[in-house]
């Protein structure tokens, strides 16, 4: 995903510029930045480290257990994560020891109970690779201990370890690769047929993870701290696929020939040899059957673009052979995690992560894998388009494009997703996904991304697009989302609803047009249904879809509501979404708050603001109709001092500087209908999370506690009751 980082901030800074700026209204925002040295140092009333099971691992491997992760005695286990990345200046994804309690311990208090560090094959300081050496194989043993220290403290506050073995690594000629300088990082494509790569994978495999951490006194194999190992990042092959030199589409060519002799007949083949225009003499490999070595290499389609015309004889017999192909490279390398190298983690393939087109073959080749896999952002930086709100396209929300991955009987984790920045209305996506994951069910979500920071001095600022530890809205949110998505606040939907496809659905899905059929690509799918039922796949090689008969009854509904009752997602011609929240234990108000004018069961508001996200949960596990102490996240919209937006709207030409500004909500909140009680105090919090100025009495009006909100710069508080 990351490949694009670079270019991004090539634009940011000087390409955009061209296109003009405009004016940014900051009448009203007020600094706010998050503090997490001074977090370290101090308690916060809202350190919600209590949902974590210290130590990781404590019950031993998670297993899947009734499709769900869990314990090895067989109590559900839920993944509320980051991934760990160091992309803006001044972060480090190895930190320094002495900052590795630092930053344990902030993941802690917000709730993170997982991490999943993806770019540890990048070379020193950066990642785990050895510069020193002129070629990749070996691990940087300095880097290598700050790590396996990191990874210590982690552990100790409950935080599991995600593995990625296949990211950003840059092959090189001295590793023996062809071509080196044509690839891009981690060789996508290329790095899951060509021999010579897979070896270094497994090479690496072997050394990050039969490696002793000195600090636990495991093995990363023998580790049940390691809850999953995911093969690669991102990293799939299909129709169309462009090798990047003349060498690999030679060898991919050969593989597919040799695929032919052992999978059509020589009729088959003949045919094929008449529908294909042009062919080139192919050498037989030593060892090779008379029959191979007689053929003449038939081409392989070259773009998408040919498959969309292709006779079906070619297009299913290239569909196929790119199927197995893929999935004999990750049954091959997780056999070797596993049964070589012993690994008792759970094993991941790859993930589902390009709604732009079908990810059903992808999800073929993989579904043998223990976990399954999804990744997706809400207006990605590299789409450059007008930053419009989620909230006013329910349709094609993350939470519907990442329900198209569910496969029945297997967890699924989203371990890459954001709202990124700038976006005036990024609060919404934590509180949403978080809670439309409960309602589907899902095991995990990962946010992308935290960045540990590596100086003192360092001025709190939102550095790169991804980056939320210093997002003053996003981090509050991460705490809530941790208290809701941990506990389980949102109930799983009460009715499943299955698809089932035919492989030759299956591949048949990469022809059908993005404009109509994204992000499901099955034809009358409504995609109304995630939001309202837990939507899962029965089976990618079975019966064919049933059509949805009923899907008219979705078009153009509002509110959607899930089946249990508890989320409601309003959409309006005027553009002004709203998803409510009303659970015991939490409840929300996200989007266009004020034109809804929606209250929930104990919150309503009388705000100023026009998009907000207004979050209300329990501290103490009670229902918040008696809990005595509970979280209240308020988040408006988020800058950087001085940032600029390009005239589109759709960048930035400066990213601004320290101090991070905030849009205060401000207004009125009620509480109604707690449990009696004497008082209720409003405490605003700092950036640390510690209490902000004295705590202020909430008036009573009847039923009602209100709330005055906007008087101190904060977007989150600590609301306490006395009963």
């Amino acid at each position: 995903m990351r490949k694009q980082i670079a270019t991004v901030a090539l634009l940011l800074a000087v390409g955009a510029g061209s296109a003009g700026t405009r004016a940014q209204t900051t009448a009203g925002m007020v600094p706010f930045t998050m503090d997490h040295r001074a977090g370290l140092a101090s308690h916060s009333p809202v350190d919600v480290s209590f949902l974590l099971d210290a130590p990781a691992g404590k019950h031993g491997f998670l297993v899947v257990k009734n499709g769900h992760l869990a314990t090895s005695d067989a109590q559900r286990v839920r993944l509320w994560g980051v991934n760990i990345t160091d992309w803006s200046a001044g972060s480090r994804q190895i930190p320094e020891k002495v900052d590795a309690a630092l930053w344990a311990s902030t993941l802690a208090r917000f709730g993170v109970n997982c991490v999943r560090f993806q770019f540890l094959d990048l070379k020193e300081p950066r990642g785990l690779l050895d510069t020193t050496r002129a070629d990749t194989r070996a691990l940087d043993p300095r880097q290598l201990d700050r790590e396996d220290y990191f990874i210590a403290e982690l552990e100790k506050r409950g935080i599991y370890i995600d593995f990625n073995l296949l990211v950003g690594r840059p092959f090189n000629t001295a590793d023996g690769v062809h071509d080196a300088a044509a690839l891009h990082e981690g060789a996508k494509g290329t790095s899951l047929f060509d021999a010579r790569m897979i070896e270094l994978q497994k090479e690496y495999a072997r050394e990050l993870l039969t490696h002793r951490n000195p600090y636990t006194g495991h093995p990363y194999t023998e580790d049940p701290a390691v809850a999953v190992i995911e093969i690669n990042n991102e990293n799939a092959l299909n129709i169309g696929y462009r090798a990047p030199s003349p060498f690999y589409l030679v060898e991919l060519t050969g593989m597919y020939n040799q695929w032919l002799a052992t999978h059509r007949t020589p009729e088959q083949i003949d045919k094929l040899r008449q529908i294909v225009s042009s062919v080139t003499a192919v050498d037989a490999e030593p060892g090779a059957t008379a029959h191979t070595a007689s053929l003449r290499a038939l081409p392989l389609l070259a773009s998408k673009g040919d498959a969309a015309t292709a006779q079906p004889l070619r297009f299913y017999a290239e569909a196929e052979f790119y199927d197995e192909l893929q999935r004999t490279y990750f049954e091959n390398m997780e056999r070797y995690v596993k049964s070589t190298l012993g690994s008792k983690s759970l094993v991941m393939a790859t993930a589902d992560h390009s709604h732009a087109n079908s990810g059903y073959p992808t999800l073929l080749a993989t579904a043998g894998m223990d976990v399954m896999d999804g990744h997706d952002y809400w207006q990605h930086p590299e789409m450059y388009v007008r930053k419009a709100p989620m909230v006013n396209d329910p349709l094609h929300s993350t939470v519907v494009e990442l329900s198209r991955s569910a496969i029945a009987g297997k967890p699924y984790t989203a371990s890459e997703v954001n709202n990124p920045f700038p976006n005036d209305y990024g609060g919404e996506g934590i509180p949403i996904l978080a809670a439309y994951a409960l309602l589907q069910d899902w095991d995990a979500i990962l946010w992308y991304t935290f960045e540990p920071k590596a100086e003192p001095a360092w001025k709190p600022v939102v550095g790169d697009p991804f980056d939320i530890s210093h997002d003053p809205v996003k981090m509050p949110e991460l705490a809530q989302g941790a208290l809701m998505f941990l506990r389980g606040d949102v109930a799983a939907a009460r009715t499943v609803a299955e698809r089932s496809y035919t492989r030759a659905e299956v591949f048949d899905s990469m022809l059908l047009p993005a404009a109509s059929e994204r992000p499901y690509f099955t034809p009358g799918f409504p995609l109304a249904l995630p939001l309202e039922h837990e939507v899962r796949v029965q089976s990618l090689d079975g019966a064919p879809t049933r059509p949805f008969v009923d899907a008219s009854s979705f078009a153009s509904t509002s509110p959607i509501v899930s089946d249990t009752q508890q989320l409601a997602w309003y959409s309006s011609p005027r553009e002004t979404g709203l998803v409510t929240i009303d659970t015991p234990r939490t409840e929300g108000l996200i989007g266009f708050v004020t034109a809804n004018g929606k209250s929930v069961r104990h919150l309503s508001t009388e705000l100023r603001n026009s998009f907000c996200t207004v979050l209300l949960s329990s501290l103490d596990g009670k229902p918040i109709a008696q809990s005595a102490r509970m979280l209240l996240v308020a988040g408006g919209r988020v800058e950087n001092t001085g940032q600029t937006w390009n005239i589109a709207g759709t960048d930035l030409t400066d990213w601004g500087v320290s101090p991070t500004l905030i849009e205060q909500v401000a207004g009125n909140l009620s509480l109604s209908s707690l449990d009696p009680a004497g008082a209720v105090m409003l405490q605003p919090l700092d950036g640390a999370g510690r209490p902000k100025g004295p705590a202020v009495a909430a008036t009573k009006d009847g039923v009602n506690w209100r709330l005055h909100l906007g008087d101190t710069a904060t977007t989150w508080y600590e609301v306490s009751v006395t009963r």
